[in-house]
């Protein structure tokens, strides 16, 4: 396998375990300045440059992108994906990752715990939303910090408040979260790499600070996730589009809530923590998955006309509750069941045998207008009703489109 890693700093622990663990088992690997890389855009020709020269042919790529570098290194990630090289990452979770606002709203819609988390722009609504998640004591977070930095707490409504009016005046997002008490100084780590959590620890923060970050002096202790954990982080990773990435879970009473998914997680830390070889299991993944790049179902679908893909709910009452899947006429659609979600458990390529229970949400490639007749009367008249107003389009157009 011959595998580019993207880093600027091909002497950091990271950068230098994964060529270790890549050559160990004998792959072809170079390491390549994200900064030095240049995009060319012709027609059907995605190129990268490198040195001026025309990058050669890789098998796969794994982004290890800075934060001061996301728009860039997104950029040759997406480079990397039109040109059909595997990456672990793609640029769209790499993007969502960075932008914390962007990652809760995902995973809200999703049964992930996460800290009540709220975002204002108007100072009269500071307070309301301060309410809204519990109250003082909060914490206050920019939505692009890293490694701890523009993560502050806040112990009363009056000086959250000043804290938000200030990082506002100088142009700066802020969110206004949930200070989880019982988690006050700690949290957990979970290193997860395709499907599996390789290696966990618990972060627990020293003195006076709060922030259990290792580059805030915090220690560590390698420790064994229970289910609950384990699964969480590992959709968390899925659900944001990462392969390889550091999940951050506060210990909450309810449960694990999660606060930050990293697309390039440090490996000293928890290898040292753990003795576990986390770099190595990143290559073995990619060199398991190495022929499966990344594809945009979205571009691949300009080619089906009238076709596509949508997600249908089977709510109580439906006829479909109770039917197996082969019962209930998809195939006679010419509708192709990709998935089913029961709760928080996903089955993919679901058994025609089985049998579809109120609350399930299925997966669907097929032609639109025949999809159309499965959604629920009343949601496709509130969706019709939310777009009917927007201009150019007619209606049936607009829903397609909306939906």
């Amino acid at each position: 396998m011959k595998l580019g890693i993207l880093s600027c700093a091909p002497k950091c622990y990271s950068t230098r375990r994964l060529v270790e663990a890549a050559d160990q088992r004998g792959h072809d690997v170079q390491v390549i300045n994200t900064r030095k890389l240049a995009i060319d855009l012709e027609e059907s020709s995605p190129e990268l440059y490198y040195h001026q020269k025309q990058l050669g042919e890789l098998d796969a790529v794994l982004p290890r992108i800075g934060a001061s570098l996301t728009y860039y290194g997104t950029a040759v990630v997406r480079q990397f994906e039109q040109m059909d090289v595997y990456t672990t990452n793609s640029s769209a979770g790499i993007s969502n990752s960075r932008d914390k606002l962007r990652s809760l709203q995902i995973f809200s819609r999703h049964r992930i715990g996460i800290p009540a988390t709220a975002f204002v722009r108007e100072k009269q609504d500071v307070l309301p939303a301060i309410e809204r998640v519990g109250g003082a004591p909060v914490i206050i977070k920019l939505i692009e910090g890293t490694q701890g930095i523009g993560v502050l707490l806040a112990e009363t409504e009056k000086s959250a408040e000043a804290i938000i009016e200030l990082l506002q005046s100088q142009k700066q997002n802020v969110l206004i979260q949930k200070f989880v008490a019982e988690s006050k100084g700690k949290d957990v780590r979970a290193f997860v790499v395709g499907d599996e959590v390789v290696g966990a620890m618990r972060r627990v923060a020293q003195g006076q600070e709060f922030r259990s970050n290792v580059h805030r002096g915090g220690l560590t202790e390698a420790i064994e996730l229970d289910d609950h954990y384990r699964e969480t982080a590992i959709r968390a990773a899925q659900i944001m589009g990462l392969r390889v990435a550091g999940v951050d879970m506060l210990e909450s009473k309810t449960g694990p809530q999660v606060m930050e998914v990293n697309s390039s997680p440090g490996l000293e830390g928890i290898e040292q923590c753990t003795q576990l070889d986390i770099a190595g299991a990143v290559i073995d993944f990619i060199a398991g998955r190495v022929d499966f790049p990344e594809i945009d179902i979205r571009q691949r679908l300009t080619v089906s006309r009238g076709y596509g893909v949508t997600e249908l709910a089977i709510p109580d009452g439906s006829t479909y509750v109770g039917k197996r899947i082969d019962e209930a006429g998809f195939e006679e659609k010419d509708i192709n069941v990709l998935t089913l979600t029961r709760g928080s458990t996903v089955v993919p390529n679901p058994k025609k045998s089985r049998l579809l229970e109120a609350g399930d949400r299925i997966l669907c490639f097929g032609k639109l207008e025949l999809m159309r007749e499965l959604v629920p009367a009343k949601t496709r008249k509130n969706r019709e009703s939310e777009v009917q107003d927007l201009p150019g389009l007619p209606v049936a157009q607009q829903v397609i489109d909306h939906a």
